[in-house]
């Protein structure tokens, strides 16, 4: 499905469902509107949360997410660096989905859900335009446009549904287009209300992000640089992208964007090297083979020797370009290269994870597994609650046929990332490799609650339950427990329209 169709449809049933939620949840805690907040009263935050979690699983089953766990890990960190300095509520409750998608897009959708394409890595040339996005999005959830969004469509629908039912009489009772002209003339002036309460939530999440960049000690000049690149690269194609679609950007956008950027503080900092070896990967998993990423990366180590630019400095570049190459070469079996090209990145920083890290996918594909594994143990022991560490070691201990320690390791994560579609997947596949069949079973359920399956997840649940020793009451009353809540779930997805399989 089409990120664009999808957005307008979970958009659409939010709008028609919150009610439906509501009606659901008399046995749960009151939920009161917040004073001041007249949103609030039609939908709120707590039901916003429910539909985001479905929305969540949604998205997942529809569209391929990423499953590099460092850009996933490069993008949660980025996000935890701005959220502290936006206007949320409750920064703790964001989620974000990586959406593997060579296209410009980002999006927020009700419940503290921020989407990311992988694409925009391509597009932005540094943190502090990525940056200014992710911001963008925060403002949009933190002033609750989308509840805003529909009390205003609530409030004009009494106004706007008396005209339409004018126009339909005309049209019945003139036997002439002057029915049908007043029908079109009514949805228009509708439409053009819409369109002027969006362009109103943009200019206050242009405001409101360009603050929490300044706050966060980033450029807010970066906003409309990364317009202007938006609208520069756009400029020609039949068909926007969905993320200019919705937040369609002109020269006066822009031109309003740096004017108030000269009114809050421009930090000059050297940038973040981590962003451009984040993007290399990105550009490695979008090009054709990783035979074609190597030669682009070989082509753009050469000329980055000779230059510099103001948003990537010579040794960034250099050092993006050479990391780029080094991953393709790891990906396209060119091992003997991989470790040259690597060798100086890991003289320079030898503590730099990011590098750490491919030296030990070089040495797993090697086959060099104790290497690996000795590499990967010192770095989780520094940083154990590190996600693309942990899954790195934990799929390192898998190859190196060490089961049940993976096992262990996933097991545990599985605790503190509860929600994260990868590790249930992996914890199910090396669970089957050390003989935990329950286990199995468990951890399929609950990778497919996470991506919307519940027919299956009930299945595998119930997978579980027969595995169950007779004298395992506590472990029985758990999985029973487990089945009526996925029941619930299955039910709330089912009424908002979102039931994925």
């Amino acid at each position: 499905m089409k990120l664009g169709a999808l957005r307008l449809g979970v958009f659409s049933l939010w709008l028609l469902a919150t009610s439906g939620v509501a009606a659901n949840s008399s046995n749960r805690e009151l939920q009161l509107p917040v004073l001041g907040d007249t949103s609030s009263a039609i939908s709120s935050p707590y039901q916003e949360q429910q539909l985001g979690r479905e929305a969540l699983r949604f998205y997942r089953s529809q569209m391929p997410t990423s499953s590099d766990y460092q850009v996933v890990q490069y993008l949660e960190n980025l996000m935890g660096q701005l959220a502290p300095h936006s206007d949320l509520a409750d920064p703790a409750a964001l989620q974000m989905v990586v959406i593997e998608n060579p296209t410009i897009n980002a999006f927020a959708a009700p419940g503290g859900i921020i989407g990311v394409n992988t694409g925009l890595l391509n597009y932005a040339e540094n943190e502090d335009q990525l940056a200014s996005v992710l911001a963008h999005e925060l403002a949009h959830l933190s002033q609750r446009h989308y509840a805003r969004r529909q009390q205003q469509q609530q409030q004009m629908s009494v106004p706007y549904y008396a005209a339409l039912l004018g126009s339909l009489i005309l049209a019945a009772t003139s036997g002439s287009d002057a029915g049908m002209a007043a029908i079109m003339s009514t949805q228009a002036a509708a439409l053009d209300a819409q369109l002027r309460f969006s362009r109103q939530f943009e200019q206050e999440a242009d405001r409101l992000g360009m603050q929490t960049l300044a706050r966060a000690g980033m450029d807010p000049n970066a906003a409309g640089d990364i317009f202007e690149i938006m609208l520069r690269a756009t400029r020609y194609t039949e068909r926007p992208p969905e993320f200019l679609l919705t937040h369609p950007v002109t020269e006066r956008r822009i031109a309003d964007t740096r004017n108030r950027a000269m009114n809050l503080p421009s930090p000059a900092h050297a940038g973040n090297l981590e962003y451009h070896l984040m993007r290399a990967r990105i550009k490695v998993d979008h090009e054709r083979s990783p035979q074609v990423a190597v030669q682009r990366f070989r082509d753009q180590l050469a000329a980055s020797e000779g230059r510099a630019t103001e948003s990537t400095p010579k040794s960034a570049s250099e050092s993006a370009n050479r990391y780029g190459l080094a991953l393709a070469q790891v990906r396209s079996g060119q091992f003997d290269e991989a470790e040259t090209t690597l060798e100086p990145l890991l003289d320079a920083e030898p503590e730099r994870v990011t590098y750490q890290l491919l030296a030990a996918e070089l040495d797993t594909e090697r086959g060099h597994h104790e290497a690996a594994l000795s590499r990967l143990n010192r770095l989780y022991e520094d940083e154990p609650d590190n996600y693309a560490i942990t899954m790195r070691y934990a799929l390192a201990l898998m190859k190196a046929n060490r089961f049940e320690q993976s096992t262990r390791l996933l097991s545990r994560f599985s605790r503190q990332r509860q929600s994260d579609p990868e590790v249930w997947y992996w914890l199910a596949e090396v669970s089957g490799l050390a003989g935990d069949i329950q286990q199995v079973h468990e951890a399929r359920a609950e990778y497919f609650i996470q991506v919307g399956a519940y027919r299956q997840a009930l299945q595998q649940l119930q997978n579980a339950l027969k595995r169950t020793d007779d004298d395992s009451t506590h472990a029985r009353i758990l999985i029973r427990e487990r089945i009526k809540q996925v029941e619930e779930m299955q039910r709330t997805a089912a009424r908002l329209g979102l039931s994925s399989r």
